[in-house]
């Protein structure tokens, strides 16, 4: 694999969650325990889907409540 490829994740931790939405752990902890972002458990970790932030962000801009 070229050490320049760019790698997708299909999974973010919570931290790499919040620095892609540009807000902070504690908002997006939040978010989570309000069911307004999904998470999985794998094992013992959480993690945010890829795609429930773009779910997300899209339940904003059509009127969706924010936390």
């Amino acid at each position: 694999m070229d050490s320049t490829a760019h790698v997708v994740h299909l999974v973010l931790t919570v931290e790499q969650a919040a620095e892609r939405l540009g807000i902070g752990r504690t908002l997006m902890y939040s978010l989570i325990s309000s069911g307004a972002v999904e998470s999985v458990t794998i094992g013992r970790l959480r993690r945010i889907p890829a795609d429930a932030l773009i779910r997300y962000v899209e339940s904003l801009r059509t009127g969706g409540e924010a936390a």
